[in-house]
């Protein structure tokens, strides 16, 4: 069956940008693989170190398996994101396993840079998916179909110097809004950390009214997501638009 990789930085932020559209895949055969970047280790005020990390894992265990996508385990702690040939080849081990037509990610301009870096993973492992000079880690065989990136929007619908993010299309996730909300719940420890870190006073709440927001700029839905085709040089065909073509019946263009 084809394949979607989502590639996020932290524990959750799939759930909040990504995860509908994830879903709507998933209803439609679609094989859904799953990868934060970043370990949560340092997204608490309450924990240590060792056991953020711990309590995040099963979290995004837990909400991956409420998505029905496959888990990859993170690669480094938060705050130590960093474009780096080493963890470019842990991304690109992640890429040749899912062997996706399409993979998800970050928008290139966001307002965390570890957003910004595992973008920039998630591009270029995408791109040497299959460059068998670039050994991954662990060593995972390249493969040479075609693969499509898509980019979500940033937080708050904004670049970090507030300029309105305009996506190329929306995908229509309101009959799964309550999925993507049991999803998020998953992540139960974020709820203190981000109301005392960013003052969401709830975060199911929050990521509810970022979906609606994305669907009032489309229009036409409740709750969309919102996506931007990257360009096809060195991924995919000039007309390859997998993403497209697998939800066009839930898919509304911007500006028609």
């Amino acid at each position: 069956m084809p394949s979607a990789l989502a590639i996020a930085a932290h524990p959750d932020d799939i759930e909040f940008l990504y995860a509908g559209t994830m879903l709507q895949l998933g209803r439609r055969g679609w094989d859904l693989h799953y990868i934060n970047l970043c370990d949560g280790s340092r997204g608490s005020t309450t924990m240590n170190q060792q056991e953020c990390a711990a309590t995040r894992l099963e979290e995004a265990k837990r909400a991956s398996k409420t998505l029905g996508a496959q888990f990859y385990p993170p690669i480094y702690a938060d705050m130590e994101a960093c474009y780096t040939t080493e963890n470019l080849k842990k991304v690109t081990a992640v890429v040749r396993q899912a062997k996706p037509s399409i993979v998800l990610a970050h928008a290139p301009s966001d307002y965390m840079e570890d957003h910004e870096v595992a973008c920039r993973l998630a591009v270029s492992a995408a791109f040497s998916h299959g460059m068998p000079n670039l050994v991954s880690e662990p060593p995972v065989d390249v493969f040479m179909d075609p693969v499509t990136v898509y980019h979500a929007q940033p937080i708050g619908n904004r670049v970090p110097t507030g300029e309105l993010v305009h996506p190329h299309f929306y995908v229509d996730i309101t009959d799964v809004i309550d999925e993507k909300v049991d999803a998020l719940a998953c992540h139960a420890s974020q709820k203190q950390w981000l109301d005392e870190s960013q003052g969401q006073d709830s975060y199911l709440q929050t990521m509810r009214d970022m979906s609606q927001e994305v669907g009032t700029m489309s229009g036409q839905f409740t709750y969309a997501e919102g996506w931007r085709r990257r360009l096809h040089w060195g991924f995919c065909g000039p007309e390859d638009d997998p993403l497209r073509q697998a939800l066009g019946d839930l898919i509304k263009e911007r500006g028609s």
